[in-house]
């Protein structure tokens, strides 16, 4: 498709800037906000920063990752040659993030945005308490823990399958809510939700025992609560090969020993 307008962006290794550099050889890109799809070299992290950039700047863009990380599980694979040939055959996947609005022990709020996971965190050697609530009903009085999670289908696999979560298939509508390193109650190893539910996280004794929020890679310290919802008016697109797509990786995942 000779008028479609693609851009550019690249992680600051070595082997990103110099896949870039190859492809800005042949390729004439245009800035982010000319674009009509963003090529991004590197792995998931920088997958990450560039969706958390489309969210900040209200563009709906889709995304071509190529991997020139370690894992690249959100990435396709790196080929300089026929890349008009693959965005016309990409398969492309919605993904919508979750929305932190965290409130700290002094009183300041903070509203961001996680593709992953949101997960709260122990900040001393103190276990941290949560009480736990669903739509408005607590459901858990007092999680004692090192802290929780709430993860995405496209996150699933990350932070929350370490921490012992399910995955999720893509298209399943759910959310999943895992405890990491639970204590009481003790038989409890979390919950699957629909992603319509609105979780809330209170930190029981947020002085003696710190809790911090954390939205993918960005850290709100001194929490006291956080709700978290999906955020449906801020959907993002991924595009993928068609021999090797999100959801055929996350179900292969289930697999993996």
């Amino acid at each position: 498709m000779a008028d479609r307008k693609l851009a550019l962006l690249a992680s600051p290794t070595d082997a990103a800037q110099e896949a870039a550099r190859r492809l800005q050889a042949v390729i004439p890109f245009v800035a982010m906000n000319e674009a009509d799809i963003i090529i991004a070299l590197g792995g998931d992290g920088f997958m990450l920063q560039t969706l958390h950039a489309l969210l900040e700047s209200h563009r709906r863009v889709p995304v071509f990752g190529m991997n020139l990380g370690t894992v690249g599980f959100l990435m396709n694979e790196w080929r300089q040659d026929g890349l008009d040939q693959r965005l016309d055959k990409a398969k492309a996947f919605k993904v919508n993030p979750l929305r932190m609005h965290a409130v700290t022990v002094s009183g300041e709020t903070f509203a961001m945005p996680a593709i992953n996971e949101i997960s709260l965190l122990r900040e001393t050697r103190q276990t941290a308490w949560l009480e736990v609530s669903v739509n408005g009903r607590v459901v858990i009085q007092e999680l004692v823990c090192d802290g929780a999670l709430v993860a995405t289908p496209a996150g699933s696999t990350a932070y929350n399958l370490s921490a012992h979560g399910p995955i999720l298939p893509l298209d399943c509508g759910l959310v999943a809510l895992t405890p990491i390193s639970p204590f009481r109650p003790r038989r409890w190893r979390g919950a699957i939700l629909p992603e319509r539910s609105k979780i809330r996280l209170r930190v029981v004794d947020p002085v003696k025992r710190p809790v911090s929020a954390v939205a993918d890679q960005r850290e709100v310290r001194d929490v006291s609560q956080v709700e978290i919802a999906v955020d449906f008016a801020m959907p993002l697109t991924l595009l993928f090969d068609p021999e090797h797509t999100l959801d055929d990786r996350i179900a292969a995942e289930q697999f993996i020993s």
